[in-house]
């Protein structure tokens, strides 16, 4: 567990990932999004941008750099999850790099669920065109109307009638829904309400072009619609998907989240190591080239205790992490899932954090249209509750350390009683 080092087989791999953001992905970004500006049709992607990302996943294709998200699999590289977070961690640092390596959320946990449990049919479907990446994918868990951070609560029912499940209800910050190049949903749907609590919740595939599905709009985030990615509110009526599309079996939902959710809670906390490392160097650069009261912007009040205390806490949260990601390779995902709450619950608060100081350190800026900062801390604020709200992950953690704590101190007492016990029989 504390051998936390690089495999040898995937140190060349993660050099070319870096040499292909630098070459390929950064000289493209900032064109990406200049063009992107003031499109007619917000839901869209303008002319000249898909040319761009396309010819960067092209060349990441040719260098092997491909699908890296799927451990041990004869689909992507076969990395372990330790040695992901190392290459995850770079692609944190870029806007556009996770796509252009078909490693980007919600996909990366929709393709390892259907590489994993899915069907022939479903997998030549719906997984393969994933992992070409040539079509994109949400996951449509969260409700308004329920406190969804309790999956039992989740109330968008599925009935079958006649070999199709016909779905009804609502569901909303569906990431990646907005996309027109999102085909395919994976839903979590209540299909057996009077059976055991952690029985009652199914997992479907819902093509999002089925009739009955209704994209009401986008939810915005701190007043940002973040077309044409969005996170949507969607509305199901009657919509009749086959039988077929039932992921594993019915009432098999919760057992699908510990395969999808603990490599998705993994996956944005390396990433979110790079989004710090990417914070921290804007907060220095700034704070060299500017100068007010007669120094340099790092030298006034703390800056310089500020820029320390952030290396402290990135380097913290990347031995965390890759401890988290050593235990998922060799203890599995549920048992791995405290190390999992543990940095899901520090990692996108920390980060945060740091942003905020780089933030400061830019001034107004730090907060504009000019600096990647205020997009940066929109996206580790949203994490906060993505996959689990904070106060979810405590109540893990606690809840396993309490219970342990009760064990070892239950075999103590029972120790202390054996041996008094023994000393009594013994007449001593």
């Amino acid at each position: 567990m504390n051998n936390l080092a690089m495999s040898d087989k995937a140190k060349p791999l993660l050099e070319a990932v870096i040499k292909h953001i630098r070459e390929n992905v950064d000289p493209i970004t900032e064109e990406y999004y200049r063009l992107g500006e003031g499109r007619a049709d917000r839901w869209s992607h303008a002319p000249g941008q898909l040319e761009l990302l396309e010819g960067a996943k092209q060349k990441a294709r040719d260098a092997g750099l491909w699908n890296f998200f799927l451990p041990n699999a004869e689909t992507g590289e076969g990395l372990s999850n330790l040695d992901y977070a190392y290459i995850a961690a770079e692609l944190g640092k870029s806007p556009l790099a996770p796509e252009t390596l078909n490693c980007s959320a919600p996909d990366t946990g929709n393709m390892e669920v259907l590489e994993r449990i899915g069907t022939p049919e479903q997998k030549e479907k719906w997984l393969k065109p994933l992992l070409r990446g040539e079509i994109r994918s949400a996951f449509a868990m969260t409700e308004p109307d329920m406190a969804s951070s309790d999956a039992k609560n989740i109330s968008t029912s599925a009935v079958l009638e006649n070999g199709e499940w016909v779905i009804n209800g609502e569901k909303y910050y569906i990431s990646g829904a907005g996309d027109p190049r999102c085909k395919i949903m994976i839903t979590m749907v209540k299909t057996s309400p009077d059976a055991e609590p952690f029985r009652q919740q199914s997992q479907i595939l819902v093509p999002i072009d089925t009739p009955g599905v209704e994209i009401v709009g986008p939810m915005h985030v701190f007043g940002h619609d973040d077309a044409p990615h969005g996170h949507m509110h969607i509305k199901f009526t009657n919509v009749r998907v086959p039988e077929g599309n039932m992921l594993w079996g019915e009432g098999r939902g919760f057992e699908i989240s510990q395969v999808r959710l603990g490599p998705g809670r993994i996956h944005h906390c390396m990433r979110s190591i790079g989004s710090a490392e990417k914070a921290l160097d804007l907060m220095i650069e700034r704070g060299l080239s500017r100068e007010a009261f007669g120094k340099k912007i790092i030298d006034l009040g703390k800056n310089m205790e500020t820029i320390s205390r952030a290396k402290i806490e990135i380097e913290a949260m990347r031995l965390m992490v890759l401890k988290a990601a050593k235990a998922m390779d060799t203890l599995g995902n549920k048992e791995a899932r405290i190390w999992v709450s543990m940095i899901k619950a520090m990692v996108p608060e920390k980060v945060c954090n740091i942003i905020d100081e780089a933030m400061q350190v830019h001034g107004a800026t730090g907060i504009s249209q000019w600096s990647p900062l205020s997009n940066m801390y929109t996206q580790q604020r949203t994490l906060r509750y993505a996959d689990g709200p904070d106060e979810v992950h405590h109540h893990v953690i606690a809840r396993a350390e309490v219970k342990d704590y009760q064990s070892s101190n239950a075999r103590t007492n029972r120790a202390r009683k054996e041996i008094a016990t023994g000393r009594t029989r013994g007449g001593v």
